[in-house]
């Protein structure tokens, strides 16, 4: 499923984030910016240790907040490590719409292009899947209604559960 904002795309797809030859992908990052499991552990195992290395020297990113690293081995040029909240940490949907929009900032900054994200927020750290897709869509089709740079952001979701919940999310937003 996809959709046209202004001049950039907004498109669903089911799959595995580390196989995009894009120019960045999200990664759900910790705090720590350890690549520990989920999709951050196939992008450590795919990416290779070159991505943890950088984000050992960067050591840490607020909740709420994103940095770049490296692409390492994968197809993407950059990976942008957005932390999300854990559920149950407080003011968790601000946490995530921030995470979400820290992201789209650090692609601005950096002449991105083109990024997926992932569910962020809704493996370990719990995040309902039908709040993470309300939040990160809402947050995303209102900064690409501003000035983005940005072509194409693609939410690249990994099994079939969480692609309806954003599916349908992004229908009732764009039919109400």
């Amino acid at each position: 499923m996809q959709i046209s904002i202004n001049d950039s795309l907004l498109i669903l797809v089911k799959g595995d984030i580390t196989d995009f030859a894009i120019d960045a992908i999200v990664n759900p990052a910790n705090s720590a910016l350890q690549l520990g499991s989920g999709v951050a552990g196939a992008i450590r195992q795919k990416g290779g240790p070159d991505i943890q290395k950088e984000c050992d020297t960067i050591g840490h990113c607020p909740v709420g907040n994103a940095v770049l690293t490296g692409g390492g081995n994968l197809k993407a040029k950059y990976v942008i490590h957005a932390v999300g909240p854990m559920m149950g940490s407080g003011d968790e949907d601000k946490k995530l719409a921030d995470a979400t929009m820290s992201a789209l900032e650090t692609a601005k900054q950096n002449a991105i292009r083109s990024i997926a994200f992932p569910a962020i927020s809704t493996g370990v750290f719990g995040f309902p899947k039908d709040m993470c897709a309300k939040i990160m869509l809402l947050t995303t089709m209102a900064y690409l209604q501003s000035d983005s740079a940005l072509d194409r952001v693609i939410f690249c979701l990994y099994d079939d559960e969480t692609y309806t919940c954003f599916e349908d999310e992004l229908h009732r937003l764009t039919t109400d």
